[in-house]
């Protein structure tokens, strides 16, 4: 009667104390981890469609790999980049994913272990669309991810005062001929001919009347 608990002393040996996690293979796992847990993605600067154009700038980190890494990498007129070990590489017309698994599948020649690779967009100056009128912000703007004509006219500041509405358009050259594509601001704002909300290409021009 009125016996006590036993001590820590009288747990097995190896025995987790009471309260403490069970360890896998005799480990704790790292203070701040989750086992299993996936990788989190890292900023490329562009979205996952953003096609590399020549003219950007981009920045090619191999994990653990300094000599194989680079940055301020020029896409070239010919779509290329000079890279260590690897000299030229064509990215233009790639997303920067499949610039990854390329230059990925060509770096495992040259290193033992398989290449972490991960390729940045620090500069995008290659697709580019135009505004022109009664917008906030008119000129040259930078095409960094898929964006429709709505899309574009809110990145440029919206409307001005006297911007006339329904006779915005959309001008785009293909195969050597221009095209005008109106757009109804007013429709589209309200949920109708929503088909006029096209996503816009490198090149185009929106004209915005005043």
């Amino acid at each position: 009667a009125g016996s006590s608990p036993p001590s820590t002393g009288d747990a097995a040996p190896g025995a987790p104390m009471p309260g403490t996690p069970a360890r896998e293979g005799g480990k704790t796992p790292a203070a701040g981890t989750i086992p299993g847990a996936a990788k989190p993605e890292p900023d490329r600067g562009a979205s996952d469609d953003y096609q590399i154009g020549a003219g950007d700038v981009l920045l090619v980190s191999v994990w653990k790999e300094p000599d194989a890494s680079a940055a301020g990498l020029v896409v070239r007129n010919d779509g290329k980049i000079t890279m260590p070990l690897l000299k030229d590489v064509v990215v233009a017309g790639l997303t920067l994913r499949q610039a990854e698994k390329l230059i990925t599948e060509q770096l495992t020649k040259y290193l033992t272990a398989p290449p972490d690779v991960v390729v940045m967009a620090t500069a995008i100056t290659s697709q580019k669309i135009y505004m022109i009128g009664a917008v906030k912000h008119e000129g040259p703007m930078q095409l960094t991810f898929r964006m429709n004509v709505l899309q574009a006219l809110s990145e440029a500041g919206g409307l001005t005062d006297y911007a006339k509405k329904k006779k915005i358009y959309v001008l785009r050259t293909e195969g050597g001929r221009e095209f005008r594509l109106p757009f109804d601001y007013t429709a589209v704002l309200k949920g109708t001919h929503m088909e006029l909300n096209i996503v816009l290409r490198p090149g185009d021009t929106i004209v915005v009347p005043h």
